[in-house]
């Protein structure tokens, strides 16, 4: 991750911190299989340099933005540059105060504490990465506000107060209006330094597809121009932001090489994501101009 870093021109004083943070608060031989182990990498100086120096300078922080913009790629890359164990924390509406604390349970006759997965996070140093913040009950909210903020504590009913250990840090995630999505209170919202992540651009969207495929530079060109197309029929309100799924296109294209023809894949992969007969053949007419029919990996791939 650090050479990745060094391709992306971030700046050398902050790669230079993160390998002290490292040195600093170095990973428990028992927390190893918590570090994410991300197949795709976050592409984008700036929003690196602005996570990064927020995270080495003690805060929390809030990656809002579109779908298929990279937040929880992000997530993960932060977690395997700073070495840190990882917990995933998704909110719904079964999401409350003791499933991300900790709740009593009982074994062997006694009542004991089974710990949440935010005070796994305070305890054992790690990433906690809030995901899809903005839809979570407020009960569950308010539990974190502790943590959040200056008091860097959790105060359990009938346990001790755990003060969060020095490398522990929250990342929050929300998309824009999805469904049961609500906007965040003030007193949420300052507890965080927000990023505003930008939607995916062709040449962040190439690098990404480069990276993991060796694909001819023609059915490159094609992919990109079909995710492009979608996402500006999205933006125009033509369809909605379900075919725009990069990790199903890109399952797609790896569905692709193993055998099965690319319309299919696409269809498995993006066309099939919305369940919206209308928007299904809107997405297959974009499909359709751009792909002629029984193409399969020999087609499409260098060998």
């Amino acid at each position: 991750m650090i050479d990745f870093l060094k391709e992306q021109n971030i700046n050398e004083d902050l790669i230079k911190q993160v390998l002290e943070f490292r040195e600093k608060y170095p990973l428990d031989d028992s927390l190893k299989d918590r570090v994410p182990k991300s197949d795709f990498k976050y592409y984008g100086k700036e929003i690196w340099e602005m996570a990064i120096t927020a995270i080495l300078q003690g805060s929390n922080i809030l990656l809002a933005g579109p779908k298929a913009s990279g937040k929880n790629v992000l997530c993960d890359n932060l977690a395997t540059l700073f070495n840190r164990p990882s917990w995933n924390i998704s909110f719904h509406t079964n999401t409350d105060a003791n499933s991300l604390i900790g709740t009593d349970t009982f074994i062997d006759n006694r009542v004991n504490f089974r710990p949440g997965p935010v005070h796994e996070v305070a305890t054992k140093g790690g990433f906690g990465i809030l995901d899809e913040i903005n839809m979570a009950k407020n009960d569950s909210i308010s539990v974190l506000h502790s943590c959040l903020d200056h008091r860097r504590s959790i105060d359990i009913s009938g346990y001790e107060k755990i003060d969060l250990s020095e490398p522990s840090r929250f990342i929050g995630t929300m998309n824009y209006g999805y469904v049961g999505t609500r906007e965040l209170n003030e007193a949420l919202v300052s507890r965080f330094m927000v990023i505003d992540m930008p939607e995916i651009n062709e040449i962040t969207l190439k690098k990404i597809i480069e990276t993991n495929f060796n694909l001819k530079k023609e059915y490159l060109n094609l992919f990109i121009r079909l995710f492009l197309d979608l996402q500006l029929k999205s933006q125009n309100s033509e369809i909605s932001s379900k075919p725009i799924d990069l990790r199903g296109l890109l399952s797609a294209i790896g569905i692709i090489e193993k055998g099965l023809d690319v319309k299919t894949a696409l269809k498995m992969g993006v066309t099939y994501k919305s369940f919206d007969l209308f928007e299904r053949d809107v997405v297959n007419d974009v499909i359709d101009t751009l792909f002629k029919d029984n193409l399969y990996a020999k087609d499409i791939f260098n060998k």
